[in-house]
């Protein structure tokens, strides 16, 4: 099979949640133990540090991959889902899985394709570790598909675990209240391991003080050891202090979103785990991890500058925590009229959202390309409910090139609502 056929394969017969919803989950960690013992249990053969949470997992882990890059280790990472090509969910070094490797292992694995029937991320997750055990990589950071307990990744033994925070995402499949949704993403505690957390929510933390102490694990909260804020002067800047020290360390960042205080905070304390361990990571190290992480590891979508005259922003956010914390972003840049291009998927908490955004904006309602879309006039119906007003325009690009004509050259454009959306972004 070439490349192209191997991925209309994969997207064809196995079963994938971003296209489908639900009906791709597995109830059980069976399908992902069946296939990795049947590659001879790669997980087992590279150390890893895991990450979950509900947002800010897919930034950390690349913060801590540019890290150990930066530190000489070989490094593989791990996430999902992609933005603009399947390839991007697995690297090596910051490059990215080649479409030979591709088609190479979905051939080599077709029979147990046929025999386990495997969901989509099953497959795709066998596949990261297989190639990671097979580059010997010194590192693999792995980072959490959805919830933690039943992920298809919970399967490694990893030296840190770290969960970045814990909000109302995804209720259908991880529960309706933050405990049981702590109580999934607490899953990737593992026995006698060290566990990170990044953000300190004190309705919820004895759920991880229960969970560590039921595994014998070691526990901590980043903001017991950090404290971060962004510079006011250097928008590119965030100050660092260790609690308890008086000193400050500025680490520059390629991640400018204030929200990446949070996760800076985990990082730093994942980093400090893994030197308690033994490992070598310079202060060198970390700043240039930081600073250069979209450069080192290829990230994409995290308050991305897409254009200016008129600035035009995206960013990945998809629940009302992280729409609150891109809302804090755009209140801090000068314009004068704020355009939205939006788009979600039906299985999230759309109104919710749809609360938080300002009424004085113009919107623009469009939907992905993908069946879990919440079509364009039904989103714009739940809008108009709460005085949100704009116009209805299906597809994607040509709602971003309709807010580009509508928009003055000192207004502000952005881009997002779902993943799914930024990843149709043409400029991206």
């Amino acid at each position: 099979m070439t490349y192209q056929q191997t991925l209309e394969y994969l997207y064809k017969e196995l079963p994938m949640f971003q296209r489908v919803g639900p009906a791709a989950l597995k109830a059980d960690l069976r399908n992902t133990i069946l296939l990795c013992e049947s590659l001879g249990n790669p997980q087992h053969k590279f150390k890893s540090i895991h990450v979950g949470g509900t947002n800010g997992k897919g930034s950390s882990s690349h913060m801590i991959a540019a890290i150990l890059q930066s530190s000489g280790y070989t490094t593989g990472l791990y996430t999902s889902p992609h933005l603009k090509e399947f390839t991007e969910r697995i690297r090596l070094n910051g490059v990215e899985i080649s479409q030979p490797e591709v088609v190479d292992f979905v051939e080599r694995i077709k029979p147990q394709i046929q025999e386990i029937k495997p969901s989509f991320f099953e497959i795709t997750v066998a596949m990261a570790f297989d190639f990671f055990a097979r580059q010997k990589v010194d590192f693999a950071v792995i980072e959490v598909g959805l919830g933690g307990r039943l992920d298809s990744t919970n399967v490694i033994d990893p030296l840190v675990s770290l969960i970045t925070n814990i909000g109302y995402d995804h209720k259908d499949l991880l529960g309706g209240t933050l405990s049981a949704i702590a109580s999934e993403k607490a899953g990737i505690i593992k026995q006698n391991g060290r566990a990170i957390i990044s953000e300190r929510q004190p309705e919820i933390e004895e759920v991880f003080f229960r969970k560590a102490a039921t595994v014998n694990s070691l526990l901590r909260f980043a903001q017991d050891r950090y404290t971060v804020a962004r510079s006011a002067e250097e928008k590119d800047t965030f100050i660092v202090q260790q609690v308890g020290n008086s000193g400050s360390i500025h680490l520059k960042s390629e991640l400018v979103g204030g929200y990446q205080k949070k996760n800076i905070a985990g990082v730093l304390a994942v980093v400090d785990e893994l030197v308690e361990l033994g490992y070598e990571i310079s202060q060198e190290a970390i700043k240039k991890g930081i600073a250069e992480t979209i450069t080192l590891t290829g990230l994409k979508g995290r308050w991305q500058q897409l254009g200016e005259k008129p600035l035009i922003y995206c960013d990945t956010a998809h629940n009302a925590e992280g729409i609150i914390e891109v809302l804090k972003i755009i209140e801090t840049i000068p314009h004068e009229k704020l355009h939205i291009v939006i788009g979600m998927v039906k299985d999230k908490d759309i109104d919710s959202v749809l609360s938080l955004l300002p009424k004085n904006a113009t919107y623009y309602f469009c939907a992905a390309s993908i069946p879990r879309a919440l079509d364009a006039p039904a989103l714009a119906t739940r809008a108009a409910a709460l005085n949100l007003k704009g116009k209805t325009i299906n597809k994607i690009s040509d709602a971003i090139k309709t807010a580009k004509s509508s928009a003055n050259p000192e207004d502000l454009i952005f881009i997002g609502g779902s993943t799914f959306v930024v990843a149709e972004i043409e400029e991206l």
